[in-house]
């Protein structure tokens, strides 16, 4: 019989480093962003603290794109060729890319092309972005470097996806406005009043829980909700851009309040900074309540 030899694979919007992916032997796709109509390949081609320097100074928007049937079927072939039994591979949210979509369809060309391949592929929705699966992926390969199957690690990132949340604080209301994520006129209005919107991502649904009035008045009402919302005594990871000192006061209010540490410290990428701006804040938790589908 066949020794099973298990293969992790994810795309950097998970926002996993580069570095990280390669000591933990996660196989990365690395989404295309145009800047200033150049095309770029996130990770590979700038850091994360280059990006938000780039998106300050750019005079165009920067636009992502998915990641291509071909580019994933060619990772395929690849992890097949090294002599892997399984694939496991976690997407960025399917209600929020069509990667997950590229990926079923390379799959099916994968088999047309290779009908006696002995790889199995378990396509896995990652549901989210950023974090809210790359933390997932991460604690996957460390499962499986302990020795876990198959069968245990789709079950976790499964259940982990879908009771995952992402929640933030973008802390300048022009980004959020030019993604079209807000209105001129309500990002406007907002910005007036001294505003910031506390946003919350399930399952790749965007959602305003509160609009939260000064700056000091953030990490508050993020406590409470981390309290009201979170499984009890489950992993949490702590969201930063591009003022990490706002996340390290997040940091230690939930420790304080919680009596545990984050897990980690989480630098949001491309996807996330277009979208919401390199001044951002927030967190990624267990939900008690399941993402709706």
């Amino acid at each position: 019989m066949l020794k099973q030899k298990i293969k992790l694979m994810t795309d950097s919007v998970s926002d996993i480093s580069k570095e990280q992916a390669e000591a933990l032997g996660i196989h990365m796709l690395y989404i295309p962003i145009t800047v200033e109509g150049k095309p770029l390949r996130e990770e590979l081609d700038f850091t994360k603290e280059e990006f938000y320097e780039m998106i300050e100074k750019a005079q165009e928007y920067p636009s992502t794109a998915q990641i291509t049937p071909f580019e994933i079927q060619e990772a395929y072939e690849q992890i097949a060729a090294e002599g892997c039994t399984d694939l496991i591979y976690m997407t960025i949210g399917a209600g929020g890319s069509g990667t997950y979509a590229n990926a079923e369809m390379a799959k099916t060309q994968y088999f047309e092309e290779h009908p006696d391949s002995s790889l199995k592929i378990h396509l896995v929705d990652g549901r989210n972005y950023t974090a809210t699966y790359g933390y997932a992926v991460v604690e996957a390969a460390k499962k499986l470097a302990r020795g876990a199957g198959v069968k245990e690690i789709v079950s976790y990132l499964d259940d982990w996806a879908r009771h995952a949340g992402l929640y933030f604080v973008p802390m300048t209301l022009k980004y959020v406005k030019r993604s079209g994520r807000v209105s001129a006129a309500a990002a406007f209005a907002g910005e007036l009043l001294g505003l910031k919107p506390f946003c919350r991502i399930c399952n790749c649904t965007s959602s305003v829980l509160q609009k939260i009035r000064g700056e000091q008045n953030i990490i508050p009402k993020m406590v409470e909700t981390v309290k009201a919302d979170m499984q009890p005594h489950s992993p949490y990871i702590v969201m930063q851009g591009s003022n990490p000192k706002l996340a390290q006061d997040l940091g230690a209010a939930l420790t304080k309040a919680l009596g545990y540490p984050p897990e980690a410290y989480w630098s949001i990428g491309a996807a996330i900074c277009c979208n919401a701006g390199p001044d951002v804040v927030g967190f990624v938790i267990k939900r008690q309540e399941e993402a709706a589908d």
